[in-house]
């Protein structure tokens, strides 16, 4: 059995958890084995509607007690069931909430675990998976030696989610003790982005900007005019986080977020492996960048070696029209 271990988030199933299914399916078919999810929550019929279709079998706790994320509490709720069914492997999240769960549920239960993972592949009966390291600049191959259970936490993006596979879930409804006396920590509450905020996330079209925009603020001016012709939301590199230009919840990369819109403009970025670790794996990139050499070439599907003050205008001015 292959277990993914589903996050939730005001009241939806998160994407990480989609994408976790569709390379579950792949390495279950591999491995000549099942897919099966893990998910708690305080409410559970809407979102079993959301995965049913999705997994071999769905093990459900409905709790109030699972409203919020309490690595706490969580992990006494997953260490019983992954007792009890004794999966392969194990998927998580590399969130938030996984960073903070994986290793202390590894630990409880003696499982070898392997964090931030971007490939994985199922050879001679286990996983093998990659990871980067030295800050992306090194891809390393990683295998679990002989073990009966493996853990991994997998990067957000690194898999394409698919289209569901059309599965018929035997949804398994458990109740898991809790002890109170586990429970070390208390949720006070959960900060949200300010009212119009936008989470880049989320959005189709991104249109990212770098330093090579310049000192002027008011130059900004040609990037918002194109964002708001193709219906794109603004992104940034970090010196436009540091200039206190944007906020850091426009970042995109290695210290900031990491998304996959249909389609991503990458203007005045060089494309430093922390900057294009977070945005690689979207599905059209078109790069403005005078310098031929630049490293965001690398990673673009579409290059326009000039000027951006010159091109990104007569790009407006082009799609504006039409």
């Amino acid at each position: 059995m292959i277990l993914v271990v589903a996050e939730k988030a005001d009241g939806k199933i998160k994407d990480i958890t989609f994408e976790m299914l569709s390379k579950a399916e792949e390495l279950a078919e591999k491995a000549d084995s099942e897919v099966a999810t893990l998910l708690l929550t305080e409410k559970k019929e809407e979102l079993v509607k959301e995965l049913e279709n999705w997994t071999d079998k769905l093990f459900i706790a409905e709790n109030d007690l699972f409203k919020d994320f309490n690595s706490d509490i969580h992990k006494q709720a997953l260490s019983g069931i992954i007792e009890e069914t004794e999966p392969e492997l194990i998927l998580m999240g590399h969130t938030y909430q996984g960073m903070e769960l994986a290793p202390g549920l590894a630990t409880k239960l003696d499982i070898p675990l392997i964090s931030d993972v971007t490939e994985i592949v199922w050879e001679d009966e286990k996983p093998k998976v990659e990871r980067e390291i030295f800050g992306g600049k090194v891809i390393s191959e990683v295998e679990f030696v002989e073990d009966k259970q493996h853990m991994l936490t997998v990067r957000p993006a690194a898999f394409e989610a698919r289209e569901p596979p059309g599965l018929s879930a035997e949804v398994i409804d458990f109740e898991p003790q809790i002890s109170d006396s586990e429970v070390k920590r208390e949720v006070l509450g959960i900060s949200k982005p300010e009212a119009g905020e936008v989470d880049i996330t989320s959005s189709d079209i991104l249109v990212a900007v770098g330093r090579g925009i310049g000192a002027d603020k008011e130059d900004l001016q040609i990037i918002e005019e194109l964002a708001d012709s193709i219906g794109g939301e603004i992104c940034c590199t970090r010196p436009m986080v540091d200039k206190e230009w944007f906020p850091e919840s426009r970042l995109v990369g290695q210290s900031g977020k990491t998304v996959t819109p249909n389609l991503f403009f990458a203007i005045g970025i060089s494309g430093e492996f922390y900057f294009t670790m977070g945005m690689e794996n979207s599905e059209n990139i078109i790069a403005i960048n005078r310098d031929p050499d630049a490293p965001i070439y690398r990673v673009a599907d579409y290059g326009v070696v000039d000027d951006l003050f010159e091109v990104v205008p007569e790009l407006t001015k082009v799609l504006q029209e039409s």
